[in-house]
């Protein structure tokens, strides 16, 4: 396994970082491996609530995919859709903390999480136009049912540089920070979260991806909706309340 790719897990929360800050953590095919085999861990880890995913170095979070090994047949694009496609499937909330600027394939991954916060100063560009690439058809679909056409025109069609205020403004970010808070605000988030009732937030997300898609299964939809109505977790829930105190979820 790769050093580029770092992994850990402290309670219910998962960190996974990009450790390559000399290539502009760029993803080539032994780190898109790592991701994959991580992200697979993960998904079978029934203690995981929330996954962070985030970027050592101060400058760039993600260039994407190797230029290089793109260039010399050494990776696919598929490969590159295969691994944002699992981290976008993930049931678990996922947060992305953009430590910097973010390129190509790399603004993808970061879509591909539920909740992105980003620092100040920080810039977006997808330079797939300008170098004559057109980008994976997936990974188009996923930038018009996060942010929209005409947010996905600017960014696809005119490869447009986006700095962080304007990613806030248009929903890319859902948090804009100074870079020394994004540590702290990322983790304040992910607390949060991973103390809310594991059964409803992953059915909820289930359920929000499929409307975001455009097709909502109604019948997995009441299934997930009867699980919950049916844990102990909505009891532990109530009883909580009434008592006032923290609730105390087992995911069951």
């Amino acid at each position: 396994m790769t050093d580029t790719i770092l992994y850990e897990r402290t309670g219910h929360i998962a960190r996974l970082v990009l450790n390559n800050p000399a290539r502009h953590n760029a993803l080539g095919f032994e780190e898109l491996a790592a991701i994959q085999t991580y992200l697979a861990e993960v998904r079978e880890d029934e203690q995981v609530r929330v996954l962070i995913v985030t970027g050592w170095g101060d400058k760039t979070f993600c260039a994407g995919a190797s230029l290089d090994q793109l260039g010399t047949g050494n990776l696919s694009g598929d490969t590159f859709q295969a691994t944002t496609d699992q981290l976008a499937a993930l049931q678990i909330p996922t947060i992305c903390a953009i430590s910097g600027n973010v390129y190509g394939g790399g603004v993808e991954l970061a879509l591909s999480c539920d909740f992105r916060v980003g620092i100040a100063g920080s810039k977006l560009r997808v330079p797939a136009a300008a170098i004559g690439l057109c980008y994976p058809i997936s990974g188009i679909n996923r930038f018009v049912e996060r942010l929209g056409i005409v947010t996905a025109k600017r960014i696809l069609l005119a490869a447009e540089e986006l700095p962080a205020e304007t990613l806030l403004e248009l929903g890319f970010l859902d948090h804009l920070v100074q870079p020394a808070a994004l540590d702290e605000t990322t983790e304040r988030l992910a607390q949060k979260i991973a103390h809310l009732a594991p059964l409803a937030v992953r059915a909820m997300k289930q359920i929000l991806q499929q409307a975001a898609a455009g097709q909502i299964d109604e019948a997995q939809a009441q299934a997930l909706s009867m699980q919950c109505l049916e844990s102990e977790d909505l009891k532990e829930g109530f009883a909580a309340q009434k008592e006032k105190r923290e609730a105390r979820f087992k995911g069951k």
